[in-house]
């Protein structure tokens, strides 16, 4: 964030010299800060989501990059040209000034050198010695601090006589306090400024605030609310600029080292910002001999571990190579343009790749596989008993859909049966919306007309009658006769990834339906909607007539639709209540029986042979007896239909759609006349 916001005050300073840098900087933050705490306000923090880990990975690694290479300039005491030109520009006058390294090297390269060396030994010695792991962490922790106190004390040996023109580039005079403490300007002049800067700032407050707060929640075991953190960051940026803040978002750094302290409330804040107050006011005479070298090694070094190592791309490429293309193309885009379009890139060509999946999203013809289950090499049952391969055992088995391309990664061997002729069943991978729904059912036409035929080959009597775009046989020759294929006579949908549907895609649904009725004329194709997981998917396709058969014109008065419901149980000796009033008789009959037991044993010497808990007890079992879990009754469940009795074509699961579909093509099959010249 301090990169973004020095580039913009520097472009903003070059056209507007008038302008004071911390006004710029103050009224940017307060502008920033204000559409951040508003998005938090209207509880629309879910829009990070649309910030993909490539583009963060990107974002950071080109930073890094970025910051990097502008401070090898000043660690090795070159000057002469801009170093906050594109990346690419400063490495090369880097390698063209190389020969004007002034003795800043010195101070800046060993700096850096024992930066990495005290995290080695640390990371070394945590390793060898478990045990002493804290120690040796917070030993590293303050490497910084002891690499600068001693670069500085250096400083203060070598240019104490030389304050004017020291040896080495120091830091120099810092101002003590609030010295622009004040009402943040911001009116239309300066907006104005910056305004088309505007969207990357806010941005990357976002990336890094919420991207650090995820990260470490997922650590730690805690849930976060992107809106409250927007609501934070915002009234942050807000309220900073009254004391001469300028724009500021979450640390990487900062929190991990906090985290390792073991902080576990926002309180810790409170304690860093009374130890910057104590820096700000008490050590301004020690930072003026700071080497700027040194304080660039340590910029180096700090911003360094957030470049993506080579590890965690090979990881990205694993997962998603296309998203290892976006992740380089906005590093490349960053190192030779700038962070705000590598920042612009990641996000639109992420949003775009998003866009292409949906809209281009393919669906999948489905067919039956009959499996076991097994450990090891036994059969399992449905009720838990083993039996052998060989064995005579009785083997349970179910029925499982898979893709008929093995386009899932399913073992080709696997031979995935075609569920009857004539049916079809038909998965949507990615929902069901208009984007995608012309895609999605375009490729299911064309799939079904490949592998069937007309019922009535000659519903084209007349050469115009013929649709425009079929040009049918070629004048002189017949059409090649299909009839080794099936009739259309069932389509199922699998809708277990659908969630909601529109307008667009039910009446591109609706109009598909008539088209393959006239495909299928004199016959109607039957519609078999599969695991519809919600219930206003339901009421949207129910209201374009799907659900239930559609009547034949001619079909005869005998002709029966024959329905398929799926049922549960809710009563009998298995269900849920019957279970608990066993356990409760039973535990009434051993309180009882203890009782008469008690009752027994204190009358056994008044009363010799006879047994008080005889007619108690009797009575007891005949009550047990005839309750509900033990009497007949009970043996007999109760079942429900799980869905609606008024729409047999929506079905719970694929099985009972397509034992519907064959039931039906079957009973159809038998009863109905044959189309017009399918007489064999």
């Amino acid at each position: 964030m301090s990169t973004v916001t020095g580039n913009i005050v520097t472009q903003v300073k070059a056209h507007h010299k008038e302008l004071q840098p911390h006004v710029v900087a103050s009224a940017l933050a307060v502008i920033a800060g204000a559409i951040i705490c508003f998005i938090g306000l209207i509880r629309c923090g879910w829009i990070v989501d649309f910030i993909s880990l490539a583009a963060i990975s990107a974002f950071m690694t080109g930073s890094a990059i970025n910051i990097c290479v502008g401070q090898v300039p000043t660690l090795m005491g070159i000057t002469g040209f801009d170093t906050r030109a594109a990346t690419y520009k400063v490495v090369i006058n880097t390698l063209k000034h190389l020969g004007r390294t002034q003795i800043d090297a010195a101070m800046g390269l060993t700096a850096l050198f024992m930066l990495y060396a005290i995290r080695s030994a640390c990371n070394f010695a945590a390793r060898r010695m478990p045990h002493k792991g804290k120690t040796f962490f917070f030993i590293s922790t303050l490497r910084t601090s002891f690499v600068i106190l001693l670069y500085t004390m250096i400083s203060w040996l070598a240019n104490r006589h030389h304050r004017k023109k020291p040896i080495f580039k120091i830091l120099g005079k810092v101002p003590r306090g609030f010295k622009n403490a004040a009402v943040p300007t911001v009116n239309k002049t300066i907006i104005k400024t910056f305004a088309s800067q505007l969207p990357v700032a806010v941005i990357v407050l976002l990336i890094e605030h919420i991207a650090i707060a995820k990260s470490f929640g997922r650590v730690n075991n805690y849930t976060i609310d992107p809106s409250q953190e927007m609501i934070a960051i915002g009234v942050t940026n807000l309220l900073g600029p009254f004391l001469g803040a300028y724009p500021a978002t979450g640390s990487f750094s900062r929190t991990a080292i906090k985290s390792k302290a073991g902080v576990r409330t926002p309180f810790a804040g409170v304690i860093t910002a009374i130890v910057v107050l104590l820096a700000i006011y008490a050590l301004p005479a020690v930072f003026f001999y700071i080497p700027s070298s040194s304080l660039s090694a340590v910029i180096i070094h700090a911003v360094g571990d957030l470049i993506t190592p080579p590890n965690t791309v090979y990881q990205f490429w694993r997962i998603s190579p296309l998203e290892v293309v976006i992740f380089f193309a906005g590093v490349i885009v960053t190192v030779f343009s700038s962070i705000e379009n590598g920042i612009y890139t990641t996000i639109c060509v992420s949003v775009a790749m998003l866009l292409f999946r949906v809209v281009k999203a393919q669906g999948r013809f489905m067919g039956r596989v009959k499996i076991h289950s097994v450990i090891g090499d036994h059969y399992v049952d449905n009720d838990g008993q083993y039996g052998s391969y060989g064995g005579e055992s009785k083997k349970t088995s179910r029925n499982i859909f898979l893709p008929l391309e093995h386009n899932d990664g399913s073992n080709p061997q696997v031979e995935v049966e075609t569920p009857y002729p004539g049916i079809f069943i038909y998965r949507f991978s990615e929902g069901f919306n208009y984007p995608n729904a012309n895609h999605y059912l375009d490729y299911m036409v064309a799939a079904i007309f490949r592998q069937t035929r007309r019922t009535n080959p000659n519903s084209y009597p007349k050469p115009g009658d013929r649709p425009w775009n079929d040009p049918g046989p070629r004048r002189g020759h017949v059409e090649a006769t299909r009839d080794h294929l099936p009739t259309l006579k069932a389509i199922i949908l699998d809708f277990s990834s659908v969630n909601n549907v529109d307008i667009t895609s039910v009446q591109q649904l609706i109009d598909v339906r008539n088209q393959l009725d006239r495909y299928a004329a004199p016959d109607k194709v039957d519609w078999h909607l599969a695991c519809i997981n919600n219930r206003w998917t339901k009421r949207a396709l129910a209201s374009a007539g799907f659900g239930y058969p559609a009547p034949t014109i001619d079909a005869p008065a005998y002709q029966r639709w024959k329905p398929i419901f799926s049922v549960a149980e809710i009563g009998g000796s298995h269900s849920a209540a019957a279970a608990a009033e066993i356990r409760d008789n039973q535990e009434e009959y051993r309180r009882q029986r203890s009782v008469d037991i008690e009752k027994t044993t204190g009358h056994a010497r008044t009363e010799p042979g006879n047994d008080g808990s005889s007619d108690s007890s009797g009575d007891l079992s005949r009550s047990l007896s005839q309750s509900k879990p033990y009497s007949k009754v009970s043996s007999v469940p109760k079942f429900v239909p799980v869905q609606g009795l008024n729409r047999p074509l929506f079905h719970i699961d694929l099985t009972s759609a397509l034992q519907s579909a064959i039931a039906n093509a079957e009973g159809r099959g038998e009863s109905e006349p044959k189309g017009v010249g399918t007489e064999i």
